[in-house]
């Protein structure tokens, strides 16, 4: 089974997708997680925005490797997970995913847990703006509703409705 995580940046995508493999692989499934992020290009290949790397463009990541790597995978491993803000965003991942989970969050919530983020070190106030507008541009899903769960990531994660939806 191949299931895609997308969602906005600190909505919790890696933490259900954590969740996910810890419990496959309780169950003695074979089970992996790509993230999105380490498919990225080098620095300088990335576009961008204001003199800074423009991480939240998909030009920043390097999907046909994903694509290889994650069809590759899917035959050696029961459950494979792709976690990331353009999970939805390529046409050839999408036709791999046998399913999909979208991780929701308020723009409020967005702010509050990236304004928290310390990783990267300060991040101005029109780039954490920028990088919601590109998760409405380009982060949401184009799919049919019937199509993915809709997860909140506001609180923690109801696992007993997403474990529903992989079951069907």
């Amino acid at each position: 089974m191949l299931i895609g995580i997308g969602g906005p940046s600190r909505s919790g995508k890696s933490t259900l997708a954590n969740l996910l493999v810890t419990h496959f692989r309780k169950t003695g499934k074979k089970a992996i997680i790509f993230h999105q992020d380490d498919f990225v290009f080098p620095e300088t290949q990335i576009p961008k925005i204001r003199n800074k790397t423009d991480w939240e463009s998909p030009l920043s990541i390097d999907h046909s490797l994903l694509y290889e790597v994650v069809a590759d995978f899917k035959s050696r491993f029961d459950v494979v997970i792709v976690d990331g803000f353009f999970a939805f965003h390529d046409a050839w991942l999408n036709t791999l995913y046998d399913k999909r989970i979208f991780v929701k969050i308020s723009k409020r919530t967005f702010i509050i847990r990236k304004s928290a983020d310390s990783r990267w070190g300060y991040v101005p106030t029109w780039y954490i703006d920028h990088i919601w507008q590109a998760y409405l541009k380009e982060g949401k899903p184009s799919l049919n509703k019937k199509d993915y769960l809709v997860a909140s990531g506001e609180d923690e994660f109801d696992l007993d409705a997403v474990f529903r939806y992989l079951e069907k």
